[in-house]
């Protein structure tokens, strides 16, 4: 019984995983939908037979229960994957109300990083955000070897290191 549940699980998760690198939203829900219930299967297989917990008359031995965590870890697992697959739904009919077709496009910003790289493969394609702030200090007159990356992760103007630098405020 366990291995046929485990070839079920098995089968959902190849089976889902294909789904989802369709191209099609649906697709892509049923895939989801899929790969959780082969996660319900791997957490039911995860539990042993035996008596169930709170019966009159029954043994004092703990090891003859049931035990209750994968049983209490597969009732999370439904509803979370019910939550998500509702919050999928909801997102992939607004998706088709907008454009009518549950086709999704390509990234634009995707093919313009991979058509760069394949005019010239052996240069990194330079960050926009340090890029557009280098200009601009090439335009004040200052160092951008100068900066730390503090200043790039918080959002502000870059600092120049060294003694002068003030700290940010917390």
């Amino acid at each position: 019984m366990s291995i046929t549940l485990a070839l079920g699980a098995a089968l959902l998760f190849g089976i889902g995983t294909w789904l989802l690198l369709q191209r099609r939203l649906s697709r892509l829900i049923i895939g989801l939908g899929l790969i959780s219930h082969g996660a319900n299967l791997l957490l039911v297989i995860s539990g042993r037979p035996g008596l169930p917990a709170f019966v009159e008359g029954a043994p004092a031995d703990p090891d003859a229960y049931v035990d209750p965590l994968p049983q209490a870890l597969l009732l999370t697992a439904i509803v979370i994957s019910f939550g998500v697959t509702a919050f999928l739904l909801a997102m992939a009919w607004r998706s088709f109300v907008l454009t009518g077709d549950d086709l999704v496009e390509d990234d634009r910003e995707d093919r313009r990083i991979s058509r760069q790289q394949a005019v010239a493969p052996d240069e990194e394609v330079a960050d926009t955000e340090r890029s557009e702030e280098a200009r601009a200090a090439a335009e004040e007159g200052t160092n951008p070897e100068e900066w730390t990356d503090s200043a790039f992760q918080e959002g502000s103007s870059p600092a120049p290191s060294g003694n002068d630098a003030t700290e940010p405020e917390l």
